[in-house]
């Protein structure tokens, strides 16, 4: 599944408030309620879950990258927001470098492939340096979703 076939202009917020790892996945999943996403009775549950796979091993996978994600029964489609710190996050990344791009996504629960192949495509997709710089300097969500659209087609 590309970046492109989860992510909408509305689901990504070009400046996150947030300032370590556990504040950028609730600003995250409270966006994606925001955008009904995410029931709003779900949205604790939901955050349990993706603190949880967290907890046992950062997502922060390098490069100013963080790929929080999870498996849920609370919904039926994979679905995700995209996050840019302009200040950094701390993420307790592998090179322990602040994050600046952060990716939350959601799979239903039991469909194991797509989550990795979505995973997978995404760390791709953002492991390219000069994307990730236009990421990094895109004007608004629109312009980042327009470069995140062209790059997953690229491929």
């Amino acid at each position: 599944m590309l970046l492109c076939d989860i992510l909408q202009k509305d689901l990504i917020v070009p400046d996150l408030a947030a300032t370590d790892r556990w504040q950028a996945i609730d600003e995250l999943i409270n966006h994606l309620v925001q955008a009904g996403k995410i029931k709003a009775e779900h949205r604790e549950a939901i955050a349990s879950v993706v603190k949880k796979r967290e907890t046992s091993m950062s997502t922060g996978i390098g490069f100013g990258i963080g790929i929080p994600h999870a498996s849920t029964d609370l919904i039926y489609e994979v679905t995700g927001a995209f996050g840019r710190s302009k200040a950094g996050v701390n993420f307790d990344s592998l090179d322990n470098q602040p994050v600046s791009l952060v990716m939350l996504f959601l799979v239903p629960q039991g469909q194991f492939q797509k989550h990795l192949h979505t995973l997978a495509n995404i760390a791709k997709l953002l492991h390219n340096k000069d994307f990730r710089q236009t990421l990094e300097t895109a004007p608004d969500a629109g312009a980042m979703y327009d470069a995140i659209c062209k790059q997953s087609k690229a491929k």
